[in-house]
């Protein structure tokens, strides 16, 4: 997670690994790693993987049933009493809680190698179990050492969502393509969830003249949705999210008033749409407005077109993963 220009760590994270700010200005560009232990990065996948598998038992009992996540007879708590006398049903959670962390892990790694190609001292992945719909907060790596030039935050920041992503499309075309067609699933549905543009296309696509309503996605489709849905919010073009350090590299000057513009756009969408994005708009507009993106060691060396191009292709992206009504 991102610091802020040496005023104090910031325990925020949005399902995705961001950057240490710098806390003091570097006086040299050599970097020595540190010494990092694996065991408290293994321990909290493996909790991670706990907890998905928990919570991918009920998208798998949902379908089963032909209704919606959430739906259906046996609710999370009494999956688990029940799993826990037979533990051969966590094997009903694995399609998801694989396929997520599969999607998660390889959005970090993207991260961790670009970094390491770099020079960069990062972190192992550290994932993050929750009690919530999905039973992960996403998973995060820490950089401890100044990012040296343009390009390296460049393709620092771009390489997880496109790496990400790169593996949710896959997971969410099979899944589309494999998903159950039941009419009105989503009338009875404790919790509606929005579908992003790529889900709306895929839908076309398999199901041509089917409403979007009755199509019924299986758990490795709902693990490849939260794939997208974290792609989506770490390419916002703000404050030191992914999307952030790509617009400071193409034009640094121009970061804060982009982030605030954005954060200040998020609140307008969650009037009209999904309230978690008032919420997580003034979020960060209050850390665009405390935090200031950290210098760079060389911030004169050209990007270059090629990058451009890629920065193109990171809203492509980010227009394809954005649901603005995420869920109701």
């Amino acid at each position: 997670m991102s610091e802020g220009n040496g005023n104090g760590r910031i325990p925020v994270e949005i399902l995705d690994a961001q950057f240490r700010v710098l806390d003091d200005q570097p006086k040299s560009s050599v970097v020595r790693r540190r010494h990092q232990r694996l065991w408290p990065s293994l321990t909290l996948f493996l909790l991670t993987v706990a907890s998905t598998l928990i919570f991918g038992m009920d998208f798998a009992a949902s379908y089963a049933q032909n209704v919606a996540p959430f739906s259906g007879s046996e609710g999370v708590l009494s999956m688990l009493e029940a799993a826990w006398r037979h533990p051969s049903l966590f094997l009903l959670g694995v399609p998801f809680s694989f396929t997520l962390l599969l999607i998660l892990l390889s959005h970090e790694l993207g991260h961790f190698f670009a970094g390491r190609h770099y020079g960069i001292d990062v972190s192992y992945p550290y994932f993050i179990p929750a009690p919530t719909w999905f039973g992960t907060f996403g998973a995060v790596i820490s950089i401890r050492s100044p990012i040296p030039t343009r390009k390296a935050l460049f393709d620092v920041g771009i390489s997880g969502p496109v790496v990400g992503f790169l593996f949710a499309v896959p997971a969410m075309t099979w899944a589309v393509a494999t998903a159950k067609i039941v009419p009105d699933v989503q009338a009875n549905a404790a919790i509606h969830f929005g579908n992003p543009p790529l889900v709306i296309l895929l839908d076309w696509l398999f199901h041509p003249g089917i409403d979007p309503n009755w199509v019924l996605l299986g758990p490795v489709g709902w693990a490849a949705w939260v794939g997208l849905l974290a792609t989506a919010m770490n390419l916002l073009p703000m404050w030191q999210l992914d999307g952030g350090h790509i617009v400071y590299s193409l034009a640094s000057r121009h970061h804060q008033r982009i982030s605030l513009a954005v954060g200040l756009a998020l609140v307008g969408i969650g009037l009209y749409s999904w309230p978690g994005w008032v919420l997580w708009g003034l979020i960060w507009l209050a850390l665009s407005l405390r935090f200031r993106h950290p210098p760079l060691l060389n911030s004169w060396e050209p990007l270059g077109i090629s990058r451009r191009v890629w920065a193109l292709l990171a809203l492509v992206i980010f227009i394809l993963s954005f649901a603005p009504k995420v869920a109701w």
